[in-house]
């Protein structure tokens, strides 16, 4: 394919308890609630949204959470890690931080040039931290609870579990994306330059039990188109090359294909516009419930449906949002 993805959009993962999941993402992690909708094809369920100030692809992690969900299952098929990005020199601050609110973590491990801690979310979603000697430029969201100079950055990488390398790294290649690294079974694969937010680690495990997605996984790996042509064009290749593809969907912030690649994970090609200041300004983000037009009539009913969710003031965190 001559298209090429300049990084990662998005991750968007299962959850179950969608307060929980607020609560640990907004003050533990630090991040910030750029916008609360619902998932467009199952209205009942919150789409929650969380990166940095603005939700700037490549720093977005989002989550569909529903409530009661089952516990998914890591294994082969599936993205099985989500790596952020922070600064060199955080480790410490991170380790205290995640102890003193009850996460379980890791050792600090290095390898090369990276220092990686990590530890699950509550519903078991593999997570890491990841500090990079090379820097990185993004800001962090400062919404008093992670000191900006530790804060995360956004996302660094994901890891995708397959049987076999070959097939995923012809159709990572064929998305611009090159091999960057190769260590035992993990090839990490970089888009344009590499750097955080461009690497996908896959992890060869042959035999390995296939994953099941629920709670506590991920169910899709998003990558950055820059425009809805391009995207396009993209999705024209995808197919020529037998690859089958969704239609694209209107996800009201920007524009979405899906497909799987060989291994099984389930992939998106995400627009860069039109961003998610479309529907309210970004001192507002994340704050009120926003519908697309065509589900603003079932408001009442859909509004009815959702569980209750308290999100914090980012003027005073522990305060919730009335």
């Amino acid at each position: 394919m001559g298209i090429a993805t300049s990084g990662l959009h998005h991750v968007t993962a299962i959850a179950g308890n969608p307060q929980r999941n607020a609560d640990f993402y907004l003050r533990t992690l630090g991040l910030r609630m750029v916008k609360t909708t619902v998932n467009f094809d199952d209205p009942g369920t919150y789409h929650l949204y969380y990166g940095d100030e603005s939700g700037r692809p490549g720093t977005l992690m989002t989550f569909f959470p529903f409530h009661g969900a089952p516990p998914g299952k890591h294994g082969n098929g599936q993205a099985t890690a989500t790596a952020f990005s922070v600064p060199e020199r955080s480790m410490g601050w991170w380790q205290r931080h995640l102890t003193d609110a009850g996460v379980e973590v890791g050792p600090v491990r290095s390898r090369d040039d990276e220092e990686t801690l990590t530890f699950r979310d509550p519903d078991g979603l593999a997570l890491s931290l990841v500090a990079h000697r090379q820097p990185d430029p993004r800001a962090p969201w400062d919404n008093g609870i992670v000191p900006p100079e530790h804060g995360i950055r956004g996302l660094h990488s994901v890891s995708l579990s397959v049987d076999d390398v070959d097939a995923t790294a012809g159709m990572l290649t064929g998305m611009g994306l090159s091999l960057s690294e190769q260590q035992d079974n993990r090839f990490r694969f970089a888009a344009g330059d590499g750097g955080p937010g461009t690497y996908v680690d896959v992890l060869v495990r042959p035999g390995a039990e296939r994953g099941l997605v629920a709670a506590g996984t991920v169910h899709h790996v998003a990558w950055r188109a820059p425009d809805e042509s391009t995207q396009a064009a993209w999705r024209s290749e995808l197919v020529e090359s037998g690859v089958s593809v969704t239609s694209v969907l209107d996800r009201q912030y920007f524009r979405s294909v899906y497909f799987r690649e060989p291994g099984g994970t389930l992939l998106e090609i995400a627009t860069d516009e039109p961003g998610f200041t479309a529907d309210e300004p970004l001192l507002e983000l994340g704050r009120a419930l926003k519908l697309p037009p065509w589900l603003e009539p079932s408001r009442e009913q859909i509004e009815a449906a959702l569980p209750r969710l308290d999100l914090p003031s980012e003027n005073n965190p522990e305060r919730p949002v009335s």
